[in-house]
């Protein structure tokens, strides 16, 4: 009985924890209902209809940020201050009359030179990527070569004063000096572009309002493309550094733009050192990219981007392989590999892009002047950058987030290849206008128009260039930005300087294809060159489009794949796990 009558006094005691369960649960319910309807609070990650639906913005720079585009400004100015007058430097005869020197090598010897030059800083970025990703981490390695830079820099000033020219210095100087700074910038190139990234911490989407009361959505791509904007309109500030040198080679003598070259670095290596306080650091994590070597060789062996997965080798090798990486780090090899697909078409773009330092100087040269030197209209593309660059970003970018145009970085690539056919359509129509009017029609520079011994251009004013030069300044934004943010957003955290020095070779690759090209670059076939430049850029971007533009609705994806770790790991954990087993 007293078994009977416990069970009976504990059943209503049952039915009313029930009923305070079924309460419970219904406050619960209206609870996440009501939550569900309100707005996501500022700084938590927005729902999938506040991302649809509101504007998407970007954030301030961080300090740290602005300090790296200083020391890359700085950069920028000396490398464009000294290598603009690597030509006249190795063609010129010693002037010793002027107490002006140079190496007298004559226009195949400087050409040559000056070529190697620029293929051999297109290079080196991939031992810079090596270095900073294996052993050192960005910054040890963005210091270690700008010490290297400097000494190729200070080789370069002491063997270009006159005294040691007249001893026969300079040629061993030069060449010596070439080589030291080519691999000084290929060091920092390929690292100081992903290192001003990484200053930017956030990685999810995040809800934030505005001071007039609107509800918007913290985007980190947007930030990044905006810190891509500033940098390349640091790079085209430093490169106004042109302005400049060539008046101190005229009037003073090459030593001296070298080494205002010199001194303008030098700062930039202080800013980088004095303010490693403030910089966000990443460390390296050893051997990455040799395991992506051997991940990618099982790739093409199996014909599978997912065979070299622990989890791919279980299934169909019914055995674990023991490798020293998990299934993420392949997931990450993936994403890199998807932004070297996209690098591919790259060099035609600087075919085109490269012809506005070579080909558009000589034709400016066959103009009349008007007191303008023909090297110093190239000035007109970094000036053009950095006119366009503020109206994108305060008035453009933000007018088509409020009409919700996600103008994404495969669609401002494509643009940027059809902008650059512009250049080169319009620098045949220049042409065109130039064998079109006298004295020398077809063959610019003939006896004709020599006054007082000196060949003069044909009658068309040398301003009427200044159109191909905005052209190719508004292309670079649209490619070559576009082109720094997808190496940085879709490179595996613990590649980004390797992916960022795979986006630099393509200049290598379009340098030695404009080389190729040379023998084309003679009157009057030249104006055919620039129209096969123009149809192949305007193609090159329509295929772009085409096989490509499907990744714009995967970027938000590819961008996230890193986006669970606010501070973006290097590695995985369980990558880290086996390296340390391997040890």
């Amino acid at each position: 009985m007293s078994g009977d009558h416990e069970a009976e006094i504990a059943q209503p005691q049952q039915q009313g924890h029930g009923t305070e369960t079924i309460v419970n649960e219904k406050a619960a319910f209206t609870e996440a209902s009501e939550k569900a309807l309100a707005p996501t609070p500022d700084g938590e990650e927005p729902n999938a209809e506040e991302v649809a639906t509101l504007r998407h913005v970007a954030e301030h720079l961080p300090i740290s940020a602005w300090l790296v585009a200083v020391v890359e400004l700085c950069e920028r100015f000396t490398y464009y201050g000294m290598s603009g007058m690597f030509q006249n430097y190795v063609d010129r005869p010693l002037d010793g009359s002027e107490g002006r020197g140079a190496l007298g090598m004559g226009h195949q010897g400087a050409t040559g030179l000056t070529t190697f030059f620029q293929f051999w800083c297109y290079v080196t970025p991939i031992i810079g990527a090596i270095v900073a990703d294996q052993y050192l981490g960005k910054y040890k390695t963005i210091v270690v070569f700008c010490i290297i830079y400097l000494i190729g820099l200070l080789i370069l000033v002491c063997t270009s004063i006159p005294t040691a020219l007249s001893h026969g210095a300079g040629v061993g100087g030069f060449i010596v000096s070439i080589l030291i700074i080519g691999l000084g910038t290929g060091g920092i190139k390929s690292n100081v572009a992903p290192l001003i990234a990484d200053q930017y911490k956030r990685k999810k989407m995040a809800m934030s309002t505005t001071k007039k009361g609107e509800r918007v959505v913290i985007d980190p791509s947007l930030t990044i493309q905006r810190i891509y904007m500033i940098f390349y309109g640091c790079i085209n500030v430093g490169s106004l550094s042109l302005l400049a040198t060539p008046y101190m080679e005229k009037y003073i003598g090459f030593w001296s733009g070298y080494l205002l070259c010199l001194c303008m670095f030098a700062v930039g290596t202080m800013v980088l050192i004095f303010g490693r306080k403030y910089y966000v650091v990443r460390p390296p994590q050893g051997s990455i990219i040799t395991d992506a070597f051997k991940a990618l060789w099982i790739m093409i062996v199996n014909r599978n981007m997912d065979a070299p997965k622990p989890s791919w080798q279980a299934a169909n090798n019914g055995t674990r392989t023991n490798v020293p990486w998990d299934d993420h780090f392949i997931d990450e090899l993936k994403r890199a590999l998807v932004a070297c697909r996209v690098f591919c078409f790259y060099p035609i773009y600087w075919v085109v892009y490269g012809q506005f330092s070579s080909n558009f100087v000589t034709q400016a040269g066959q103009m009349e002047g008007h007191g303008i030197p023909n090297d110093l209209m190239q000035n007109f593309d970094p000036i053009s950058i950095i006119v366009f660059i503020p109206v994108l970003e305060t008035l453009v970018y933000p007018l088509l987030r409020r009409l919700r145009i996600r103008f994404r970085p495969i669609t401002r690539i494509s643009l940027g290849f059809v902008v650059a056919s512009l250049a080169m359509m319009y620098a045949a129509i220049v042409q065109h206008l130039i064998y079109s009017a006298g004295p020398c029609y077809e063959h610019p520079g003939c006896a004709a128009s020599e006054v007082d011994g000196s060949a003069t251009g044909n009658h068309v004013h040398i301003a009427i260039q200044t159109p191909a030069y905005v052209f190719i300044g508004l292309s670079e934004i649209f490619a070559s930005v576009s082109g720094l943010e997808y190496a940085y957003t879709k490179a595996p955290p613990s590649m980004k300087s390797f992916v960022q020095s795979m986006y630099l070779l393509t200049n290598a690759f379009g340098s030695a294809l404009a080389e190729a090209l040379t023998p084309a670059a003679y009157d009057p076939a030249i104006m055919w060159m620039f129209v096969g430049l123009a149809c192949a850029s305007f193609v090159a971007g329509i295929i772009f489009w085409l096989v490509y533009h499907h990744l714009n609705d995967q970027e938000d994806q590819l961008n996230a794949l890193d986006a669970d770790d606010p501070d973006a790991p290097a590695s995985p954990p369980a990558y880290e796990e086996k390296k340390e087993q391997e040890h």
